[in-house]
Protein backbone atom coordinates (compact mmCIF):
# COMPACT_ATOMS: atom_id res chain seq x y z
CA UNK A 1 0.00 0.00 0.00
CA UNK A 2 1.50 3.41 -0.94
CA UNK A 3 2.30 5.82 1.88
CA UNK A 4 2.26 9.60 1.97
CA UNK A 5 5.02 11.70 3.65
CA UNK A 6 3.22 11.44 7.02
CA UNK A 7 3.68 7.67 6.98
CA UNK A 8 -0.02 6.93 6.64
CA UNK A 9 -1.34 4.46 4.07
CA UNK A 10 -2.86 6.04 0.97
CA UNK A 11 -5.89 4.15 -0.36
CA UNK A 12 -6.46 4.17 -4.12
CA UNK A 13 -9.50 2.17 -5.12
CA UNK A 14 -11.15 1.39 -8.44
CA UNK A 15 -14.68 0.08 -8.06
CA UNK A 16 -15.87 -2.54 -10.51
CA UNK A 17 -19.61 -2.15 -10.09
CA UNK A 18 -20.01 -5.34 -8.06
CA UNK A 19 -20.80 -5.76 -4.38
CA UNK A 20 -18.03 -8.04 -3.11
CA UNK A 21 -20.04 -8.75 0.02
CA UNK A 22 -22.34 -10.78 -2.22
CA UNK A 23 -19.52 -13.11 -3.20
CA UNK A 24 -17.60 -13.80 -6.41
CA UNK A 25 -20.69 -15.27 -8.05
CA UNK A 26 -22.30 -11.81 -8.07
CA UNK A 27 -21.60 -10.66 -11.63
CA UNK A 28 -23.95 -7.75 -12.12
CA UNK A 29 -22.14 -4.45 -12.69
CA UNK A 30 -23.83 -1.13 -12.08
CA UNK A 31 -22.61 2.48 -11.91
CA UNK A 32 -25.93 4.26 -11.36
CA UNK A 33 -25.70 7.02 -8.72
CA UNK A 34 -27.97 5.21 -6.26
CA UNK A 35 -25.68 2.16 -6.23
CA UNK A 36 -22.27 3.87 -6.36
CA UNK A 37 -22.66 4.79 -2.69
CA UNK A 38 -23.34 1.15 -1.88
CA UNK A 39 -20.07 0.19 -3.56
CA UNK A 40 -18.19 2.70 -1.42
CA UNK A 41 -19.82 1.47 1.79
CA UNK A 42 -18.88 -2.08 0.81
CA UNK A 43 -15.27 -0.98 0.22
CA UNK A 44 -14.98 0.95 3.48
CA UNK A 45 -16.28 -2.02 5.45
CA UNK A 46 -13.93 -4.49 3.78
CA UNK A 47 -10.88 -2.25 4.29
CA UNK A 48 -11.87 -1.07 7.75
CA UNK A 49 -11.17 2.59 6.92
CA UNK A 50 -13.17 5.80 7.22
CA UNK A 51 -12.38 7.21 3.78
CA UNK A 52 -10.73 6.47 0.44
CA UNK A 53 -8.02 8.85 -0.77
CA UNK A 54 -8.78 8.36 -4.46
CA UNK A 55 -11.85 6.61 -5.86
CA UNK A 56 -12.58 5.88 -9.49
CA UNK A 57 -14.96 3.81 -11.63
CA UNK A 58 -13.19 0.95 -13.38
CA UNK A 59 -13.61 0.11 -17.05
CA UNK A 60 -15.35 -3.14 -16.13
CA UNK A 61 -18.23 -1.36 -14.40
CA UNK A 62 -19.03 1.06 -17.21
CA UNK A 63 -22.67 1.10 -18.22
CA UNK A 64 -23.03 2.89 -21.58
CA UNK A 65 -26.53 3.99 -20.57
CA UNK A 66 -25.38 5.99 -17.53
CA UNK A 67 -23.96 9.48 -18.25
CA UNK A 68 -20.59 10.14 -16.63
CA UNK A 69 -22.05 13.25 -14.98
CA UNK A 70 -24.30 11.07 -12.85
CA UNK A 71 -21.54 8.68 -11.74
CA UNK A 72 -19.05 11.44 -10.94
CA UNK A 73 -21.81 13.47 -9.30
CA UNK A 74 -22.51 10.60 -6.89
CA UNK A 75 -18.82 10.35 -5.97
CA UNK A 76 -18.69 14.14 -5.58
CA UNK A 77 -21.45 13.88 -2.97
CA UNK A 78 -19.27 11.44 -1.05
CA UNK A 79 -16.32 13.85 -1.30
CA UNK A 80 -18.46 16.51 0.42
CA UNK A 81 -19.31 14.04 3.18
CA UNK A 82 -15.65 13.12 3.73
CA UNK A 83 -15.79 9.52 2.52
CA UNK A 84 -13.66 10.22 -0.57
CA UNK A 85 -10.91 12.78 -1.04
CA UNK A 86 -10.16 12.71 -4.77
CA UNK A 87 -11.82 11.33 -7.90
CA UNK A 88 -10.15 9.45 -10.74
CA UNK A 89 -11.16 8.00 -14.09
CA UNK A 90 -10.05 4.99 -16.08
CA UNK A 91 -9.83 4.40 -19.85
CA UNK A 92 -12.03 7.26 -21.06
CA UNK A 93 -11.82 9.67 -23.97
CA UNK A 94 -11.37 13.45 -24.15
CA UNK A 95 -15.08 14.26 -24.25
CA UNK A 96 -15.78 12.18 -21.15
CA UNK A 97 -12.80 13.68 -19.31
CA UNK A 98 -14.09 17.21 -19.93
CA UNK A 99 -17.66 16.38 -18.94
CA UNK A 100 -16.57 14.64 -15.75
CA UNK A 101 -14.20 17.47 -14.82
CA UNK A 102 -17.03 19.98 -15.25
CA UNK A 103 -18.97 18.17 -12.50
CA UNK A 104 -16.06 17.80 -10.07
CA UNK A 105 -12.30 18.20 -10.45
CA UNK A 106 -10.71 14.96 -11.61
CA UNK A 107 -7.31 14.20 -10.05
CA UNK A 108 -5.98 11.50 -12.35
CA UNK A 109 -6.73 9.33 -15.34
CA UNK A 110 -5.53 5.75 -15.49
CA UNK A 111 -4.46 4.82 -19.01
CA UNK A 112 -1.87 2.62 -20.70
CA UNK A 113 1.27 4.51 -21.71
CA UNK A 114 4.69 3.24 -22.74
CA UNK A 115 7.20 3.39 -25.56
CA UNK A 116 4.97 0.84 -27.29
CA UNK A 117 1.71 2.68 -26.51
CA UNK A 118 1.88 6.39 -27.26
CA UNK A 119 -1.59 6.97 -28.71
CA UNK A 120 -2.67 9.19 -25.81
CA UNK A 121 -0.07 11.81 -26.74
CA UNK A 122 -2.24 13.17 -29.55
CA UNK A 123 -5.31 14.39 -27.67
CA UNK A 124 -5.70 12.78 -24.23
CA UNK A 125 -2.40 13.84 -22.63
CA UNK A 126 -2.71 17.47 -23.82
CA UNK A 127 -6.26 17.57 -22.40
CA UNK A 128 -5.08 16.27 -19.04
CA UNK A 129 -2.42 18.96 -18.88
CA UNK A 130 -4.87 21.65 -19.86
CA UNK A 131 -7.16 20.62 -16.99
CA UNK A 132 -4.42 19.89 -14.46
CA UNK A 133 -5.09 16.13 -14.28
CA UNK A 134 -2.29 13.63 -13.59
CA UNK A 135 -1.79 10.50 -15.67
CA UNK A 136 -1.60 7.15 -13.91
CA UNK A 137 0.34 5.19 -16.54
CA UNK A 138 0.02 1.42 -16.51
CA UNK A 139 1.55 -1.12 -18.90
CA UNK A 140 4.85 0.80 -18.96
CA UNK A 141 6.67 -2.41 -19.92
CA UNK A 142 4.03 -3.34 -22.51
CA UNK A 143 3.04 -6.59 -20.78
CA UNK A 144 6.64 -7.73 -20.55
CA UNK A 145 7.88 -6.90 -24.06
CA UNK A 146 9.92 -3.99 -22.75
CA UNK A 147 11.32 -5.97 -19.83
CA UNK A 148 14.33 -6.94 -21.93
CA UNK A 149 13.92 -10.58 -20.97
CA UNK A 150 11.34 -11.66 -23.55
CA UNK A 151 12.34 -14.00 -26.39
CA UNK A 152 10.47 -15.29 -29.43
CA UNK A 153 10.94 -18.83 -28.11
CA UNK A 154 8.83 -18.13 -25.04
CA UNK A 155 5.64 -20.20 -25.00
CA UNK A 156 2.53 -18.66 -23.45
CA UNK A 157 -0.02 -20.73 -21.58
CA UNK A 158 -3.56 -21.04 -22.93
CA UNK A 159 -4.84 -18.98 -20.00
CA UNK A 160 -2.39 -16.12 -20.64
CA UNK A 161 -4.24 -13.11 -22.06
CA UNK A 162 -1.27 -12.30 -24.26
CA UNK A 163 -1.71 -15.48 -26.27
CA UNK A 164 -4.40 -13.80 -28.41
CA UNK A 165 -2.85 -10.35 -28.44
CA UNK A 166 -1.87 -9.22 -31.97
CA UNK A 167 1.29 -7.62 -30.56
CA UNK A 168 2.54 -11.05 -29.48
CA UNK A 169 1.81 -12.99 -32.66
CA UNK A 170 4.81 -14.45 -34.50
CA UNK A 171 5.53 -11.80 -37.15
CA UNK A 172 4.60 -8.85 -34.95
CA UNK A 173 6.58 -10.26 -32.04
CA UNK A 174 9.76 -10.46 -34.11
CA UNK A 175 9.36 -6.84 -35.21
CA UNK A 176 8.75 -5.67 -31.67
CA UNK A 177 11.67 -7.61 -30.23
CA UNK A 178 13.89 -6.01 -32.89
CA UNK A 179 12.87 -2.62 -31.47
CA UNK A 180 13.72 -3.88 -27.98
CA UNK A 181 17.19 -4.83 -29.20
CA UNK A 182 17.70 -1.29 -30.50
CA UNK A 183 16.71 -0.07 -27.08
CA UNK A 184 19.10 -2.55 -25.46
CA UNK A 185 22.06 -0.91 -27.18
CA UNK A 186 21.25 2.37 -25.45
CA UNK A 187 20.65 0.59 -22.14
CA UNK A 188 24.09 -1.06 -22.29
CA UNK A 189 25.76 2.28 -22.87
CA UNK A 190 23.91 3.73 -19.88
CA UNK A 191 24.76 0.59 -17.85
CA UNK A 192 21.11 -0.05 -17.05
CA UNK A 193 18.57 -2.70 -17.99
CA UNK A 194 16.05 -2.34 -20.79
CA UNK A 195 13.25 -2.27 -18.22
CA UNK A 196 14.92 0.56 -16.30
CA UNK A 197 15.33 2.53 -19.51
CA UNK A 198 11.69 2.00 -20.48
CA UNK A 199 10.44 3.07 -17.04
CA UNK A 200 12.79 6.06 -16.98
CA UNK A 201 11.39 7.13 -20.35
CA UNK A 202 7.87 7.23 -18.89
CA UNK A 203 9.17 9.15 -15.87
CA UNK A 204 10.77 11.66 -18.25
CA UNK A 205 7.40 12.55 -19.78
CA UNK A 206 6.61 14.90 -16.90
CA UNK A 207 6.02 15.14 -13.17
CA UNK A 208 2.32 14.68 -13.86
CA UNK A 209 2.94 11.15 -15.22
CA UNK A 210 2.95 8.41 -12.57
CA UNK A 211 4.19 5.00 -13.79
CA UNK A 212 2.47 1.96 -12.29
CA UNK A 213 4.90 -0.95 -12.21
CA UNK A 214 4.11 -4.44 -10.99
CA UNK A 215 6.63 -6.95 -9.64
CA UNK A 216 6.30 -10.64 -8.83
CA UNK A 217 9.86 -10.99 -7.58
CA UNK A 218 12.01 -8.87 -5.28
CA UNK A 219 14.62 -8.65 -8.06
CA UNK A 220 12.01 -7.15 -10.41
CA UNK A 221 11.11 -4.54 -7.81
CA UNK A 222 14.77 -3.63 -7.27
CA UNK A 223 15.26 -3.39 -11.01
CA UNK A 224 12.28 -1.06 -11.37
CA UNK A 225 13.41 1.17 -8.50
CA UNK A 226 16.76 1.58 -10.24
CA UNK A 227 15.03 3.65 -12.91
CA UNK A 228 14.58 6.46 -10.36
CA UNK A 229 18.32 7.10 -10.47
CA UNK A 230 18.43 7.31 -14.25
CA UNK A 231 18.26 10.86 -15.63
CA UNK A 232 17.76 10.94 -19.38
CA UNK A 233 19.18 13.89 -21.31
CA UNK A 234 17.50 15.43 -24.34
CA UNK A 235 20.00 13.54 -26.51
CA UNK A 236 19.12 10.28 -24.75
CA UNK A 237 15.42 10.86 -25.36
CA UNK A 238 16.05 11.63 -29.01
CA UNK A 239 18.01 8.39 -29.41
CA UNK A 240 15.25 6.43 -27.72
CA UNK A 241 12.64 7.95 -30.03
CA UNK A 242 14.74 6.93 -33.03
CA UNK A 243 15.25 3.43 -31.63
CA UNK A 244 11.52 2.90 -31.04
CA UNK A 245 9.48 4.92 -33.56
CA UNK A 246 5.79 4.63 -32.58
CA UNK A 247 4.79 3.82 -36.15
CA UNK A 248 7.04 0.73 -36.17
CA UNK A 249 5.45 -0.94 -33.15
CA UNK A 250 3.62 -3.91 -34.64
CA UNK A 251 0.10 -4.83 -33.56
CA UNK A 252 -2.15 -3.75 -30.73
CA UNK A 253 -2.34 -5.54 -27.41
CA UNK A 254 -6.11 -5.78 -27.61
CA UNK A 255 -7.69 -7.62 -30.56
CA UNK A 256 -10.10 -4.65 -30.79
CA UNK A 257 -8.48 -1.33 -31.84
CA UNK A 258 -7.48 0.84 -28.89
CA UNK A 259 -10.05 3.50 -29.77
CA UNK A 260 -12.58 1.06 -28.35
CA UNK A 261 -10.94 1.57 -24.96
CA UNK A 262 -10.90 5.37 -25.11
CA UNK A 263 -14.44 5.26 -23.82
CA UNK A 264 -16.92 8.12 -24.17
CA UNK A 265 -20.10 8.03 -22.16
CA UNK A 266 -23.50 9.08 -23.60
CA UNK A 267 -24.76 12.62 -23.23
CA UNK A 268 -26.81 13.40 -20.15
Amino acid sequence: MPRNPTGKCVHFRKFDGKLHSQGKSHRKSDNHPHTVKNFLEDTLLRLGVEYIDLYQPGTACIDPNVPIEETVGAIADMVKKGYVRYIGLSEVGVETIRRAHAVHSISWLQMEYSLFNRGIETTILPTLRELGISLSAYGVLSRGLLSGTWSKERVLGSDDKRVNAPRFTNENLEKNLALVESLREIAKEKQVTVAQLAIAWVLSRGKDVIPLVGARKRSQLQDSLGSLDLNLSSDDLLRIDKAVPPELVAGEYFPIPREKWFLNYPEK
